[in-house]
């Protein structure tokens, strides 16, 4: 009986899902990323990019350097920058040589 009672619970179980499964909706709104940054050599860096990263993580490493340009031709810096424990940070630039939040 015991069985009996179980198979029923299991159809009913899977004819409600199957039943529910087409009232059930998505909205997928999936965004690509035109550009991409691509690395450049620290010292290819602008020097306005290279005097901020001097003045404001002066006791940090620069561990690598990448540029992305957008639609108008404005460039973007991505600097990883390394401290004495090893432990990474990145901070992005402008072409002013102006830290973006």
């Amino acid at each position: 009986m015991k069985k009996l009672f179980v198979a029923v619970a299991l159809v009913m179980g899977v004819g409600t899902s199957v039943a529910f499964a087409g009232n059930m909706s998505t909205n997928v709104c999936a965004v690509a990323s035109i550009n991409e940054f691509k690395p450049v050599d620290v010292k290819d860096l602008p020097q306005v990019v290279q005097d901020a990263i001097k003045k404001d993580y002066a006791d940090l490493l620069v561990k690598e350097a990448a540029v992305e340009e957008d639609e108008e031709g404005g460039k973007t810096y991505k600097v990883v920058l390394v401290n004495q424990d090893n432990e990474e940070s990145t901070v992005y630039y402008n072409e002013n040589g102006e830290e973006l939040k």
